[in-house]
């Protein structure tokens, strides 16, 4: 065995010592190979062992009496040769080596760690070597997404979505937010052509195998010019206060302007106030005069577009005591004419015969129609 060693002087020292093992435990390049008188037991394949990545991997095999020697190698690399490690590998460690286990340990497992390890052990009569293959799983993680797109309506839009995972990730597309099933991909592309305001939203790509599930969202947004809801026209009072609103729906928000005919109205002019918040104008009178009746136009704008309604300001005339008593006036004449054709009627039962007369005067005792109307004419006066 010295001669052996001394002869891979030549080579590097870790090719030469990987020789040498091999060597000692009758183990030629690539799968282990049993001599002639070896025993189908000699040299074992196990299952393979499937572990997640950043899981811990525990490697053991059974030693048995009479052990000279023991070694684990992944590949072309030894990892333990006994109680001595080789591995310049942090996460390699040794956990038990004694006659009936020779364990090893990796911890943070990943891809590189993927493929065959073999545990060998030379006895007293013959070398036994035991191989197991390593998969690795890998969760998916999505690596390349489309950013967040702002658009004009009417646009083709195509959405990408790229993952990573082992298993490959199974990649599909859905509108997250408002809900939408009816758009949705079962693949890394999700197209929508001539695209409209109401497709704008959130949108959640999800990578997804045996292992676990990734989810990222890119936000969509759709520009479209303004759209002005119909003005309402409002009365006010001379003297009181007006207010005109109007709404504007449009993506980015409408810049609004106000008009009387074909004149501008700035904020502050002649008492006038302009409020605009959001999809909301509104243009406040604090004192409305007669020069302020008339028709106003709201101007709702963005770079795309813009929109106008038209709004009428009016006159409301509240009514007057005077006014007050000409109705209720007009109402008790009206009365006092069916309480008056009732009293004829009366009258002319009493006159005739069997009517009751006053002993002194010999004058019917009823009210004449003039004096019933002095009457209600008085109590009318008394309210005012």
């Amino acid at each position: 065995m010295k001669m052996v060693v001394c002869g891979c002087c030549a080579a590097s020292w870790r090719r030469c010592v990987v020789m040498s093992l091999r060597l000692l435990f009758l183990l030629p390049a690539g799968l282990p190979v049993r001599s002639q008188g070896e025993s189908q037991s000699d040299n074992k394949q196990m299952d393979n062992i499937t572990i997640r990545q950043g899981e811990t991997l525990f490697l053991s095999c059974s030693q048995g009496d009479f052990v000279t020697h023991t070694a684990w190698l992944n590949r072309s690399s030894i990892l333990y040769a006994g109680e001595d490690k080789w591995s310049v590998d942090p996460r390699v460690s040794l956990v038990t080596l004694n006659q009936d286990e020779f364990t090893i340990k990796i911890e943070d497992v990943d891809l590189t760690d993927e493929g065959q390890y073999i545990c060998a052990v030379q006895t007293s009569s013959r070398p036994r070597t035991t191989s197991v293959h390593i998969i690795v799983q890998v969760p998916p993680k999505i690596v390349n997404l489309s950013k967040d797109l702002v658009v004009n309506e009417g646009s083709n839009v195509t959405l990408m979505c790229l993952a990573n995972g082992k298993p490959e990730p199974a990649i599909g597309w859905r509108m997250l937010s408002p809900s939408d099933d009816s758009l949705s991909s079962d693949s890394e592309v999700l197209e929508i052509p001539f695209i409209s305001r109401y497709r704008a939203g959130v949108y959640e790509c999800t990578a997804s195998n045996d292992i676990a599930v990734d989810t990222q969202t890119v936000e969509l947004t759709v520009n479209y010019p303004p759209s002005v809801s119909d003005g309402r026209d409002v009365g006010v009072t001379l003297g009181q206060r007006g207010v005109l609103q109007c709404e504007a729906d449009a993506v980015p928000e409408a810049d609004f302007e106000w008009y009387r005919d074909d004149r501008r109205i700035f904020n502050g002019f002649d008492g006038i106030e302009i409020e605009d918040a959001g999809a909301f104008s509104k243009l406040t009178f604090f004192n409305v005069s007669e020069a302020d009746y008339g028709n106003y136009t709201c101007v709702a704008m963005n770079k795309l577009g813009s929109a106008n309604t038209s709004i009428i300001l009016y006159e409301i005339i509240e009514p007057t005591s005077s006014t007050l008593l000409q109705a209720e006036t007009a109402s008790v004449l009206e009365m006092t004419s069916s309480d008056l054709e009732q009293t004829a009627f009366e009258n002319d039962l009493l006159e005739g015969p069997g009517a009751v007369q006053d002993g002194n005067s010999g004058t019917s005792t009823v009210f004449t129609p003039t004096c019933l109307l002095l009457i209600v004419l008085l109590q009318l006066l008394l309210k005012f």
